[in-house]
């Protein structure tokens, strides 16, 4: 979604490949002692000084992860590096780098990419990583953006899914399902619009799950405050295809089973009071919407009287001997519902 601007829009082929990438990454400062050589040599150099590297990488295609009916393109930007970001989080990792790479046809010009590239600096600044490298390319099937992330950290801090123990907490930030219902409000006034363009979106009161849709955040300072306890996870994860399925995924992992409580499941009351109004069950929402990027972690059972009632963190169950199943124990009636991975796939799933 390019904004309106009055001067004329300037087609990428006039800057051409190289002349493109310098034109977007000429003005990403350098902030990480880490980072030694950036963009303007055929590959970027890291020197990590003792710590491991911790990568990873993500690719947003239009049709499939986003609808630029409704997303604006710096938005895109900012949210490109951030579920990025999220993966190195979610390893217990400082991220310090990240490299872009744009694939665009022709009907973007260079405006919508300077855009793009606007959100990503917004994210550079905000989490103070670098950008030291990518690509760009034609595309015949619209815009796809891919991000690649450095993190650092020290070997011994390093949190991996497969280290959970049976009696061991499970434990999320934040709150979830939010970002589902978000997506759900976009859908429906796009809808709208597409049936009527002189009608007005509805869009007030929904400012929190439209946030968490279209511009969510890495919970990059979890990892100070569990310091701050003195508590390091046995495992975790980032949630960002679903509740569910990341329990699933630790479970795989670590050899565990679990239950997760769903009257524990933190909820917030924009959420709720969406999911009503649209008729969807919240809890359904948490669990198989997706693109929370909060964090899932286990905790040893010693670590109960540290976290409770923090603010920040919610035990919304625990850890059994692995075969025993992954169930969700209802509200009230204590029925064991077996946990599937019903939230979101990108070859199932499309915008």
């Amino acid at each position: 979604m390019l904004e309106d601007k009055s001067q004329q829009l300037t087609p990428i082929s006039k800057l051409g490949e190289f002349g493109l990438i310098k034109h977007l990454t000429e003005n990403f400062p350098i902030v990480q002692s880490s980072t030694k050589l950036s963009i303007g040599d055929d590959a970027a150099i890291i020197d990590p000084e003792n710590q491991k590297i911790v990568v990873s990488t993500d690719m947003l295609a239009e049709g499939v992860h986003f609808n630029l009916g409704y997303v604006p393109l710096k938005h895109l930007g900012y949210k490109a590096v951030v579920v990025n970001l999220s993966d190195i989080a979610a390893m217990n990792a400082t991220p310090t780098q990240i490299l872009v790479s744009v694939a665009v046809s022709n009907r973007f010009p260079v405006e919508a990419l300077e855009e793009i590239y606007e959100g990503i600096a917004l994210a550079c600044n905000r989490y103070k990583v670098d950008l030291i490298g990518g690509d760009t390319t034609s595309s015949n099937a619209g815009l796809v953006i891919s991000v690649t992330a450095i993190g650092l950290e020290n070997e011994e801090k390093i949190v991996k899914r497969s280290g959970a123990k049976p009696n061991d907490l499970l434990v999320v930030t934040g709150d979830l399902g939010g970002a589902y219902l978000g997506l759900q409000i976009l859908e429906r006034e796009h809808s709208v619009y597409l049936a009527n363009p002189n009608m007005q979106p509805e869009m007030e009161g929904y400012d929190y799950i439209l946030e968490r849709q279209l511009k969510p955040e890495a919970r990059t300072d979890i990892k100070k405050k569990l310091e701050e306890l003195d508590i390091l996870p046995t495992s975790m994860i980032d949630i960002s295809d679903g509740l569910a399925s990341e329990v699933l995924h630790l479970s795989d992992r670590s050899k565990v089973s679990f239950n997760v409580y769903e009257e524990k499941l933190p909820m917030d009351e924009t959420t709720i009071h969406t999911a009503d109004e649209l008729n969807l069950n919240p809890a359904m929402a948490a669990l198989n919407g997706g693109e929370d990027y909060e964090l899932l972690f286990t905790i040893s059972p010693e670590d109960f009287d540290k976290i409770r009632n923090h603010p920040d963190f919610t035990i919304i169950g625990h850890a059994t001997e692995d075969g025993q199943g992954n169930f969700l124990v209802a509200r009230g009636s204590n029925q064991l519902i077996p946990l599937t991975a019903q939230g979101w796939d990108a070859f199932l799933n499309k915008e």
